[in-house]
């Protein structure tokens, strides 16, 4: 019985056809980035007062996570603090991944005292730049960070390519200790105290007294 030659070019041309699409697919997968958040305290000074609070790896705020559309993050967070914390990826859409999410007693327990917790989750449909902080009681006050999110690679942005991105972070920085704050408040019934100053990028501005220590 002959073999046609039509029949000898149709396996390599099914060989041809499947490397492409397996090609195609990995182009399409996203990356799977590795970050490691170390919960501890650490001595902060601004507006000439130096005081002891939560942070992530010793910084305030909190490190910077860079990823693209499709990635999958793996952010383990070891709690070294007496505090119960937790993280919460704030605009990230949760697609089949809402204990990812990170409120406290909400979508997961908060991690206690010498547990961690690793938080896993694929960035869908997204990109730009968010932000990420604590969601248990006023940890988010020292406890928070960017969130940047590329574009895929060979895809185009929404607008002209900017020549540099710099991420600015609004916060509020105060003298007393948060925790101690939203506890008085929630023991006589009134309202917090206000912030001593206002912050970009964990500084105050100019306009504050002993601003530049």
């Amino acid at each position: 019985m002959g073999v046609s030659l039509l029949s000898l070019l149709k396996v390599p041309v099914f060989l041809l056809s499947l490397i492409n699409f397996c090609v195609f697919e990995l182009a399409l997968a996203g990356t799977t980035r590795h970050y490691h958040f170390d919960i501890r305290h650490q001595n902060v000074t601004r507006l000439c007062h130096k005081k002891s609070m939560v942070t992530v790896n010793g910084q305030f705020p909190g490190p910077r996570i860079i990823a693209r559309e499709g990635d999958r993050l793996l952010i383990k967070v070891v709690n070294h603090v007496q505090n119960n914390i937790s993280i919460h990826w704030h605009g990230i859409r949760q697609l089949q991944s809402g204990w990812a999410d990170g409120p406290a007693y909400v979508t997961q327990c908060p991690i206690q005292t010498g547990q961690s917790y690793v938080y896993n989750y694929t960035i869908k449909g997204q990109r730009g730049t968010l932000f990420w902080h604590a969601h248990i009681s006023w940890l988010r006050s020292t406890v928070y960070g960017p969130l940047i999110i590329l574009p895929k690679h060979n895809a185009q942005y929404p607008f002209a390519k900017p020549h540099k991105e710099v991420p600015i972070i609004f916060g509020e920085w105060f003298n007393a200790d948060t925790e101690a704050i939203i506890a008085q408040a929630l023991q006589t019934g009134g309202g917090p105290n206000v912030s001593d100053a206002y912050t970009i990028n964990g500084l105050p501005g100019p306009l504050y007294n002993c601003s530049d220590k």
